[in-house]
């Protein structure tokens, strides 16, 4: 028995680090982390290395909770900006998006697999959800800077997209199970009612425990080593608590961690520096199990099927389940392209792929080997297409800020300040002379090896650490004053225009200046309120207006979205790829307005041709008429 569990411990341990390292390969050659983690679990599998793992019911427990570290992190990580400015996209997205990628997705599994419409539906279930860990691994790994809004909305997506997918498979497996056939109507029915019951008990619980564990960790004055694992013990109540009382635990985890991370929680730093760690292991654990799980000699006998599922998946439903939930949303054909695309399946998927099994269905293993696969085809083919297509598609922007070199300190007691240490950088704003606000509160400098008071110290120079005190919720501006420039790309060297332009300046100015053809009312307005009209009311860093013969570029906003910066360029940039598909509601409103212009124009042409004909022939008319 002891010799067991040294063996058992020795293996497990050895997987993890074995998919520890296998990250340092990805992050060099922008290989998808999670095909990886996979892989690693299938070589070491039955068909592997030999290691015999079939229990569905510890798989999906074990899965189960690392998703939702993972959801509560992936809460506690998400900025309320991030989330109001991509909320609408996002959330319909995580609700219809996933019923729309269910029906088309599960159509074609029917006439490809030998399922009946109720099993292809739930298999469709399982798939239909995007994997975030995937997605923004890549991102970070490719080191792509990609649009805050289109991030925003595959972050806020990916984190709230898991709830609806499980609850649509549970619910399907359940109906399957008890061998029911229930008639279209009273199936929609009941998925709607015990939809709305299920995530409205877990919206409820999820507020309440998230504001329950905010005030509990200001109300104990807890040890900082087991603060965090007395916040990590109470996320995983709130989704037991959840799901116990038959709400969506899933739901609830990610919005406790939502409220949480948003809220004035005591010991911030802390709490997200141990949520990483477990994060990753939870990663890592998830995704060693699946790979254990699956049988890969059961592969080839469905694997036609499964790739051109998988295909299918990638190139029609997600796309049209995409482009149909973002017709509302005034958003540019590039962007609902390269969200189209990047709907990484994962370990989601794979994990809700067990629920067959576990109730007992006749296809049970088909559905999950099926699933697997397609997960499989997803990270293979869109994996390492992420990046040159987001350049392909002009989303990737140069980066605000250049190294900055910053530690945040926690203070004891204090959970309203926190004390911040740069060190600056050469070239930063600070180095060349620019002044610390006064809400900051530099204490202490260290130069040589030597303490001074930032009062005595003169001028920062490059080197020196400074020690300072800031209110929470600090500013980005100090970040901007101690960050070193940005390395700008020689392709983006003239990304923002070669002159400054005052947003603040009139419009008027503009069209004195070089005649681009505004109208009298977008004269009246001013130079950052005429861009943000173009774009429809909301401005992002690095947005670009092209109006006549000169492009105005975004060079920055304020915390409120308010233009603060603008570029001019009298060299507009080379249009993006040109996407066929995803209008928008609103190019859908400009082409239809368009076509009706042109329609009319021939006609009043033609009248005003025919009226100018009659005044011309008016004089001849007059004078035969005289002279007869």
């Amino acid at each position: 028995m002891e010799h067991a569990i040294y063996l058992v411990t020795l293996v497990g341990t050895a997987l993890v680090v074995a998919a520890a390292f296998s990250s340092l390969i990805a992050f060099r050659f922008g290989a998808p982390l999670l095909l990886l983690f996979l892989c690693i679990g299938l070589a070491s599998g039955v068909d592997g290395l030999g290691i015999e793992f079939d229990n569905a019911r510890v798989a999906y427990f074990a899965g189960s909770l690392a998703l939702a570290v993972i959801l509560f992190d992936s809460g506690f990580g998400t900025p309320l900006n991030a989330l109001r400015q991509a909320a609408g996209p996002a959330l319909s997205l995580a609700t219809f998006g996933v019923i729309l990628t269910t029906g088309l997705f599960g159509a074609a599994a029917y006439y490809l697999l030998d399922l009946s419409w109720l099993e292809s539906f739930l298999l469709g279930a399982a798939v239909a959800s995007t994997d975030a860990a995937a997605v923004f691994f890549l991102l970070r790994a490719g080191e792509i800077n990609l649009r805050e809004r289109v991030r925003a909305t595959l972050e806020v997506e990916s984190g709230t997209n898991d709830p609806i997918a499980i609850f649509l498979t549970i619910t399907l497996v359940e109906i399957i199970a008890a061998h029911a056939n229930p008639e279209a109507h009273v199936l929609v029915t009941d998925l709607i009612l015990g939809f709305l019951l299920n995530m409205g008990l877990g919206a409820v619980v999820g507020v309440l425990g998230g504001l329950g564990i905010v005030r509990l960790v200001d109300r104990l004055n807890l040890d900082h080593g087991l603060l965090p694992i007395f916040v990590l013990t109470l996320s995983l109540m709130v989704f037991a608590a959840a799901g116990a009382i038959g709400g969506s635990g899933f739901l609830a985890v990610y919005l406790a961690g939502l409220i949480a991370g948003n809220s004035d929680i005591r010991a911030v730093t802390i709490l997200k520096r141990f949520q990483d760690g477990m994060s990753w292991l939870a990663q890592i654990i998830m995704f060693l199990i699946l790979g254990l799980f699956a049988t890969p000699s059961q592969f080839p006998a469905i694997m036609v099927p499964a790739v051109l599922l998988g295909l299918f998946l990638m190139f029609v439903a997600r796309p049209v389940a995409v482009w149909l939930c973002l017709i509302p949303f005034r958003l540019p054909r590039p962007e609902i392209a390269f969200v189209s695309w990047v709907g990484l399946r994962g370990a989601v998927s794979i994990l809700l792929a067990i629920t067959p099994l576990l109730g007992g269905l006749e296809n049970g293993r088909t559905i999950f080997n099926v699933a697997f696969i397609i997960v499989l085809v997803s990270l293979v083919v869109q994996g390492w297409s992420v990046g040159p297509l987001a350049r392909r598609l002009g989303l990737i922007v140069p980066a605000r800020l250049g190294p900055l070199d910053k530690v945040e300190l926690e203070l004891p007691g204090s959970a309203h300040h926190e004390l911040l240490a740069y060190r600056v950088a050469p070239g930063s704003p600070v180095a060349r002379g620019e002044r610390i606000p006064r809400w900051a509160r530099p204490s202490l400098v260290l130069r040589d090896g030597r303490s001074m008071r930032f009062q005595d110290m003169g001028r920062l120079a490059a080197g020196d650490q400074v020690y300072i005190f800031v209110p929470d919720r600090y500013p980005r501006l100090l970040d901007k004053l101690f960050a070193s420039r940005a390395v700008v790309d020689p392709e983006d060297a003239d990304f923002f225009g070669a002159f400054a332009v005052d947003p603040a300046r009139s419009a008027a100015e503009l069209e004195a200046a070089y005649t681009p053809g505004l109208s009298e009312a977008e004269q009246k307005l001013t130079v950052g309120a005429l861009v943000t009209a173009r774009l429809g009311g909301h401005a992002e860093y690095a947005d670009r207006v092209l109006i006549g013969p000169i492009e105005l570029i975004v060079r920055d906003v304020d915390d409120k979205g308010k233009i603060t910066g603008l570029g001019l360029s009298f060299e507009p940039t080379a249009p993006v790829a040109r996407v066929p598909v995803f209008l928008s509601a609103g190019e859908i409103g400009d082409r239809v307005s368009a076509f009706i212009r042109n329609w009319r124009k021939p006609t009043e042409t033609q009248t005003a041709e025919a009226t100018a004909n009659e005044k011309a022939l008016e004089p001849t008319a007059e004078k035969i008429t005289t002279e007869g």
